[in-house]
């Protein structure tokens, strides 16, 4: 009866022929359902905008209503779309999909002065007492280079590429490009000090998934004095929960530096968009920041309560698409590789759902999002100097893989890593250092065969 639900799902959710791959019973390998029941199978270039196959009923057309206000344009207010002003004053986008594009990846810019494309700066001065960041008191927590009609942008975001070049032991070369980033006219004077870290939008599939999962099974995985001595030392990270008062479990952001859906939602609608929420209801304009101040806003909040859970259950029900070709013998091959030289310490293969507060068909899953969700330390090539709470200036979440192999068909293109400096996956690996050193060490004594069969199973999943 499971099967012919698995089945039923698939088929219904993907409208087009062209769109879904169709699978006989004796040919189902459940293990390529990376997001269980919530998974379908499509390969398309809208693969990240399918909705939970466990959706029914009020749920399955909220999700379409919350679809058109993560699409759509704010625009600046007073206006006559109501429900759709307050835009800025200052902001990166004027819709979540610049930066999540068909809900997938961002890129850095292609070209001097391309604004939206979903890679952010954000800034520090410091550490609190608590480990939170201190923001810069007239540029705030993040650099907006955009603004509204009569209003200043806060400057523009420049990175400058460094080429470093190397090879495999077997005489192949590549090239890896080390980014150094800065403000172009600023506008409000110098930023002085300033920590600098850059951020890029990442694809939004599984996130009720992750949210189901139970504070418990993640802190099983935690080693952070590396006690049987792999090498591996993941942490969590305990952050300031806005909702709740209180500090609990980072487990989105590059650094897990957000608890949940909605904190994580309503500060990208406040920094990247300017729109407030019922959570943050106050402008993101710092006192020095006059005209900003004074700009009309939408309403408080610019986003009422209703249609911003609307937009939650949007992104927490985007379907994980299914693993393609499984059952190749290169893929085989490269998962086994994927586990026998170490990236399965911190891209943990399966995980098991406990409860969801809102979503229950996402209880009791069990998953694969190739992530333990926590902390580990990358080494100085990737770190940015910019701790945030537990998370030191060399430390990242550990991200999650599934829909990796998607991010060329969907957003077209192969930029990886938190700041998209990879070109591709090989570069990707290539840049991990710290506890994930003596593994990218052994990919890198891997025959050219092999390499490629690793590849080959990540651009499957």
């Amino acid at each position: 009866m499971q099967l012919s639900i698995y089945l039923v799902a698939f088929t219904v959710i993907s409208c087009t022929k062209d769109e879904v791959t169709e699978i006989s019973l004796n040919k189902v390998n459940y293990d390529q359902f990376l997001g269980g029941n919530n998974s379908i199978i499509n390969s398309s270039e809208n693969a990240f905008s399918f909705p939970s196959p466990g959706l029914t009923g009020m749920d399955e057309l909220n999700f379409f209503v919350g679809n058109s206000f993560f699409n759509k344009n704010w625009v600046s207010a007073p206006a006559s779309a109501t429900a759709r002003d307050g835009l800025g004053p200052t902001f990166n986008a004027k819709n979540c999909s610049s930066c999540h594009f068909k809900d997938g990846r961002g890129r850095p810019a292609s070209f001097d002065g391309e604004l939206g494309t979903g890679l952010l700066l954000r800034f520090s001065l410091g550490e609190e007492s608590d480990g939170s960041p201190i923001h810069h008191p007239v540029y705030g927590s993040q650099l907006q280079d955009d603004a509204i009609l009569g209003v200043e942008a806060e400057g523009q975001l420049g990175i400058t590429y460094l080429e470093e070049s190397g090879g495999f032991p077997d005489g192949e070369v590549y090239s890896l490009r080390k980014p150094s980033y800065f403000v172009k006219n600023p506008k409000f004077g110098s930023l002085g000090n300033i920590k600098m870290s850059p951020r890029i939008s990442r694809q939004l599939i599984g996130l009720g998934l992750l949210e189901a999962i139970s504070e418990e099974e993640i802190l099983a995985n935690e080693d952070e004095f590396d006690a049987d001595q792999n090498g591996i030392s993941g942490k969590a990270n305990y952050v300031w929960d806005d909702l709740n008062q209180r500090y609990s479990l980072g487990r989105f952001g590059w650094k897990a530096d957000q608890p949940s859906i909605i904190q994580q939602s309503s500060k990208a609608f406040l920094r990247d968009l300017g729109i407030t929420t019922p959570l943050y209801k106050i402008d993101n304009c710092p006192d020095e920041q006059i005209d900003c101040g004074n700009a009309e806003n939408g309403g408080t909040p610019e986003i009422d309560s209703a249609d911003f859970d609307k937009v939650i259950l949007y992104v927490s029900n985007l379907a994980v698409p299914a693993q393609r070709n499984s059952d190749d013998e290169i893929v085989q091959k490269g998962k086994g590789l994927f586990k026998n030289i170490g990236c399965i310490n911190c891209h943990d293969k399966t995980m098991t759902t406990s409860s969801h507060p809102i979503f229950p068909h996402f209880n009791n899953q069990s998953i694969q999002p190739y992530s333990d969700l926590l902390l580990h330390d990358m080494g100085e090539g990737l770190a940015d100097n910019m701790p945030v709470f537990a998370a030191t200036g060399s430390e990242w979440r550990t991200a999650p893989l599934w829909g990796i192999g998607l991010i060329e068909t969907v957003n077209n293109h192969t930029y990886y890593l938190h700041d998209g400096r990879a070109r591709n996956l090989t570069e990707a690996i290539l840049w991990h250092g710290g506890e994930a050193e003596s593994i990218k060490l052994v990919f890198k004594s891997l025959s050219k065969s092999d390499r490629t069969a690793l590849i080959t199973f990540l651009e499957s999943i």
